[in-house]
């Protein structure tokens, strides 16, 4: 049986002692870096601490220790930027604001995936340009995997990976689509009728894992990851987080108005994870990964 070892946050800080940690990534980088803060929080309580939330890098400092836990928000890694009125999503590029704020990091964990897929008024971008030209839409696979590359590129060039640790969290799964868990209901104790992860209690049990959404994301980042050999370490998180249907905020994020409360089967979140929760266990891994 493989035993977790448990999170010390004293140990923690004398080993980073002097060191940032960066978050880079989308809103679930965020939610792993909250979780990060909270754990060094209750497991070393009498720390001096403070934080400073600005965008796109917020910090918090154990100012004891002289540790910095960074969250850079980048949700495609690769530049986006206004191009002849459009926003523009630079599949070639890493910004300049971006690439000098990561190289000031002794340790890196980037993550990206779920805006890579959004559509409609969800999608954070009008236009993409590679190879010097601009494309209306193009394969979300292909997209990524260009701009993946781009990342794997700059990591390449600017980490010095002896002295600088670089990891990569996999696709966080959502939890959304029904289809993804009911199909196996007679070896799980998924609540049967759902429409959303609302109101669901435990995790799926089922003797084989739930599919996900996310999969063929996975696999080109599994790839990319991959080609980079020894230099990144990826944290495979997605299988075990798929189990954890009963792990999202729903409707009780705090977002919601009354109204959007009572319809939650079309309101509720099941992106992001609760904590306590889900992110420590991804913490835990980071934790051991870091130190053992």
């Amino acid at each position: 049986m493989l035993l977790l070892i448990r999170f010390n946050g004293v140990k923690f800080l004398q080993e980073m002692r002097d060191k940032t940690i960066m978050f880079v990534g989308d809103s679930l980088g965020r939610n792993q870096w909250e979780s990060l803060i909270c754990m060094i929080s209750s497991s070393a309580p009498s720390i001096n601490t403070h934080i400073i939330h600005e965008d796109p890098l917020s910090t918090f400092m154990i100012l004891d220790y002289n540790v910095k836990v960074s969250f850079y928000r980048a949700p495609y890694l690769v530049d986006i930027d206004k191009i002849h009125g459009k926003t523009t999503l630079k599949l070639d590029e890493i910004s300049v604001d971006a690439s000098n704020s990561w190289r000031t990091a002794d340790v890196l964990l980037f993550n990206t995936g779920h805006w890579w897929s959004h559509t409609g008024s969800l999608r954070g971008w009008e236009q993409m340009e590679t190879g010097g030209k601009y494309y209306g839409d193009m394969d979300r696979l292909v997209a990524l995997r260009k701009g993946l590359r781009t990342w794997s590129s700059w990591v390449l060039r600017y980490i010095n990976s002896p002295l600088t640790r670089v990891f990569f969290l996999s696709v966080s799964p959502t939890h959304y689509n029904p289809n993804e868990w009911t199909s196996r209901s007679k070896a799980s104790t998924i609540t049967q009728g759902a429409k959303s992860c609302y109101g669901q209690t435990t995790p799926f049990s089922g003797t084989s894992y739930p599919t996900s959404s996310y999969v063929n994301q996975k696999k080109v980042i599994d790839d990319v990851v991959k080609e980079m050999k020894s230099h990144v370490s990826l944290m495979d998180i997605t299988m075990l987080s798929a189990l954890r249907v009963d792990g999202h905020p729903s409707i009780y994020s705090g977002d919601l108005n009354p109204s959007l409360k009572r319809n939650p089967d079309r309101s509720s979140d099941c992106s992001h994870w609760c904590l306590p929760g889900l992110p420590d266990t991804w913490n835990q891994l980071f934790y051991a990964a870091l130190l053992y």
